[in-house]
């Protein structure tokens, strides 16, 4: 990649984890009938639901990190926590009414999912499917903190029906687990990967990051040679995302600490190869995955899926997020609950939801939304014969204009396809999609490389 080409398009635009992006969103306050009538409507007893739940708490501020989380060493919060959680669960489980909902696939994130004594998350796990069926291809997943997870933790959860696992590596350099205070061990991480082997999971994942400050292509070399050692199955190789104005934590280093532009692309690119070299494919934005692992089957047959839990196997037409600040999607709307653990307590003691902030799509909306998700899972789209389809796609070529001069996209009569060297900036070539989108004049949105 040119430098030119790298300078054009390091700009700030969104990560379209959802369409319209949440700082998007248009409704301030969701009214909660129309978001029980969503669920009414949205819910496809045969595809299931979706379930991700928010355990927000760690023990340690980790300084590069952008999530919504709750710094406590203090341990009596869990229980009110999962009892609140399984609360909202429970106004949930009385919209469906007669009908018990059945899960297809469920996600423990954070925060530290380990941060909870497994007791404690087996208590919440038992009293979600207590009244819900576990579908028979069910995949359960959750977050694991290699400080923080313990035999036992694998061993619940395993025994709870849990089959994936995610690792938070991000790096192995003891210099740069200093700069973002992350306390951890390689001795740490390979007991969980290989004790999480011995039990039976059938899918481990490594998080990465690249760009994080004082990373060099050195440090990289490293994190690729442990990964030629233990060979996850799936790799989440993650741009760090350097947002100091949303992110106070990540104001413990300097700006100019963190690689930039140029010198952070040598990072991506140097990790890519190595990852390619061990026999990883690129499935998606910033993964890869072994040709073994479900997740890249499922890219190669055109089934993998992408929403707020990220990149899946498992398609649902409902995915309802617990806990503070989850968000939760139908085809045609998003809410997310309170942010602040007390706010969203309290709205679930009062009200049994904790919505606030949503948005309603509209129809052309729903279309730009299915076209960036299939750029974002198979790095091509197709333009139906419907009227809306095509004026879509008039709009697209004349916006894409320069991706196309730039060798990124590909435009045939009704299909975009993304180019091998398109695939570092899926992020601009679906913002050529969102007809919406205007490059901000406040800092919103992290940079695309």
């Amino acid at each position: 990649m040119s430098f030119e080409l790298l300078q054009k398009y390091d700009v700030a635009v969104p990560r379209y984890t959802s369409y319209p992006p949440v700082p998007a969103w248009a409704i301030p306050a969701v009214d909660e009938q129309m978001w029980k009538t969503e669920i009414i409507n949205g819910y496809d007893s045969e595809k299931g639901l979706s379930l991700y739940i928010h355990l927000p708490y760690c023990e340690q501020l980790c300084t590069y990190c952008g999530c919504n989380k709750r710094i406590t060493i203090n341990h009596s919060v869990e229980i009110p926590y999962i009892n609140t959680v399984l609360k909202e669960w429970n106004s949930y489980i009385q919209i469906f009414g007669e009908k018990i909902p059945k899960i297809k696939e469920l996600h423990l994130g954070g925060g530290t999912p380990t941060f909870f004594d497994p007791t404690n998350l087996k208590l919440l796990i038992d009293g979600i499917f207590e009244k819900a069926v576990r579908a028979e291809d069910a995949a359960l997943s959750f977050e694991a903190h290699p400080n923080s997870t313990t035999a036992d933790h694998l061993e619940v959860l395993y025994n709870l029906g849990f089959r994936r696992i995610s690792i938070g590596v991000q790096d192995l350099s003891p210099k740069i687990m200093k700069a973002i205070n992350r306390n951890q061990t390689v001795q740490e991480i390979t007991f969980v990967t290989n004790y999480a082997r011995i039990l039976g999971y059938e899918s481990v994942n490594y998080d990465l990051i690249y760009g994080l400050p004082f990373q060099t292509i050195g440090d990289i070399e490293v994190t690729m040679d442990y990964l030629e050692e233990m060979r996850p199955d799936r790799i989440a190789f993650y741009s760090y995302a350097h947002v100091p104005w949303k992110s106070a934590g990540q104001r413990a280093f300097e700006d100019q600490d963190v690689p930039q532009g140029f010198e952070k692309y040598q990072l991506k690119k140097y990790g890519t190869e190595r990852l390619n070299a061990l026999g990883y494919q690129a499935i998606g934005m910033d993964h890869f995955a072994l040709e073994t692992d479900s997740l890249y089957q499922n890219f190669k047959a055109g089934l993998m899926h992408r929403n707020f839990m990220g990149y899946t196997d498992k398609k649902t037409s409902l995915l309802i997020g617990l806990g503070a600040s989850s968000i939760s999607e139908t085809a045609s709307m998003y809410v997310q609950n309170e942010k602040h653990i007390e706010d969203y307590t309290a709205a679930i003691e009062k009200n049994g939801l904790a919505l606030t902030k949503g948005h309603q799509l509209s129809g052309t909306q729903q279309n730009i939304r299915t076209h960036i998700l299939k750029l974002m899972c198979t790095y091509q789209t197709k333009w139906s014969s419907s009227m809306e389809d095509q004026v879509i796609k008039d709009l697209c070529v004349q916006s894409m204009q320069e991706l196309v001069d730039d060798q990124l996209v590909v435009l045939e009569t009704n299909t975009l396809f993304i180019t091998d060297k398109g695939k570092d900036f899926i992020r601009n070539i679906c913002a050529g999609i969102d007809f919406e989108f205007a490059l901000p004049t406040q800092k919103v949105y992290s940079s695309a490389i």
